[in-house]
């Protein structure tokens, strides 16, 4: 891209942790990068402070009424930013002709359809909505492959991977005996499997390491994050479900790790903060300041790997058995836990039993081969698995 174009950015999901991180990164290179758009589901104040900011072209919103109440803030304000509602909204942001790059930062599978409309338009993808690749699968990577565009992944661990790999992805295969992903093990790693059931949505929310949603934070203490990555890698690197594996590492110094096919093992490391995967996303092939802090390899008094432990993470393990499973398995996987981690944070059910409804609606929902080989099907199979998953944890209710 070098110092001459501006690249124009469309920021989905621009006030959750990954959008203001992109932001953040933006604002550190003025005439570089110009925001196209900006979307939020409702924090419509955030939302507000940032169009004022930015200016962009347009804004998106989930609800018609905020989107009106929007709209008026920003005419008093005297700011031109048109307000846009509606998952319709997003999608057509997404593939806008005038959008170079799209940050795809929406957390779940409210993010799969403008995924795809960007990936089918030939976007420059910036991919940390990993349900994108968890739910659509083969059907995304192909829509990928029919646009012409690039992913880019800005989950800390897939960027690393994808760091540590030529940039000709034809000697991908050939490179790679596998990958391990590092996991900082979340907030219960040393503690007693036993007293998890006890565990509160703040006490699961505390991540030791890294600042993220509460969605997100639960899913590391439970591994789902994990999980979900493990199935992302599948499809992101064309891997077979046994070359890809994790390794618990507390300190999120290495991000990942590629196991080359004559033992020499490439890692990526720096401090555990998104700016990092974000601007590299961003200014791929080359390298521009993330405003992240530099490791002070000196200071480091230890970097630890251990083998995870199933027994306390059983959740860890559904991403196999969901890749071997038939095709669908994975989309049936994220819409359940969607519903337990949401039943948890509500207090209906507890810590332990999101992996109780995640492992029962797999276990009892039939999935039609139909339903696996369309976007449409994937969405209706999402649909038919929260209702399934809503029924489990009603079953586990407190």
């Amino acid at each position: 891209m070098g110092g001459h174009v501006v690249q124009r950015v469309c920021i989905l999901g621009s006030t959750g942790s990954v959008g203001v991180s992109t932001l953040d990164v933006l604002a550190r290179h003025h005439g570089r990068f110009e925001v196209f758009a900006l979307t939020a589901h409702s924090r419509i104040d955030d939302l507000f402070a940032q169009c004022m900011r930015w200016r962009p072209r347009f804004a998106a919103v989930a609800n018609p009424d905020q989107a009106s109440i929007l709209q008026t803030r920003l005419r008093e304000a005297k700011c031109s930013t048109e307000v846009l509602v509606g998952a319709k909204a997003l999608c057509e942001l997404a593939s806008h002709p005038d959008v170079d790059s799209v940050m795809a930062a929406i957390v779940g599978a409210a993010g799969l359809a403008p995924c795809l409309a960007a990936a089918r338009a030939g976007k420059r993808l910036l991919l940390a909505n990993k349900e994108a690749l968890v739910v659509g699968g083969a059907l995304f990577m192909q829509a990928v492959r029919d646009g012409g565009g690039v992913i880019l992944p800005i989950d800390s661990e897939h960027s690393a991977i994808f760091q540590c790999l030529p940039e000709d992805r034809s000697v991908w295969g050939a490179r790679i005996d596998h990958i391990l992903l590092t996991a900082s093990g979340g907030p219960f790693r040393t503690r007693d499997p036993a007293t998890l059931s006890t565990v509160s949505p703040d006490e699961a929310c505390a991540h030791p390491n890294w600042v993220m949603g509460r969605k997100i934070s639960v899913d590391s203490a439970t591994m789902m994050n994990k999980a979900l990555e493990v199935i992302e890698a599948r499809w992101l690197f064309d891997l077979q479900p046994e070359q890809v594996r994790v390794v618990i590492h507390p300190q999120s110094i290495v991000h990942s790790m590629v196991v080359c096919r004559d033992n020499s093992v490439l890692a990526q490391l720096g401090t555990p903060d998104m700016r990092v995967p974000i601007a590299f996303g961003l200014s791929f092939p080359e390298r521009i300041e993330s405003g992240a802090s530099q490791l002070d390899f000196a200071a480091m008094s230890n970097l630890s790997f251990e083998a995870p432990d199933f027994s306390r993470y059983p959740g860890l393990m559904l991403a196999w058995d969901t890749l071997r499973g038939a095709p669908g398995s994975t989309t049936v996987l994220n819409a359940a836990n969607e519903i337990a981690v949401a039943s948890f944070l509500d207090g209906a059910i507890g810590f332990d039993r999101i992996h109780s409804v995640n492992a029962e609606t797999l276990a009892s929902l039939r999935i039609e081969p139909s339903e696996a080989s369309s976007s449409d099907g994937l969405i209706a199979l999402d649909q038919r698995s929260r209702v399934q998953a809503a029924a489990h944890a009603k079953r586990f209710a407190r």
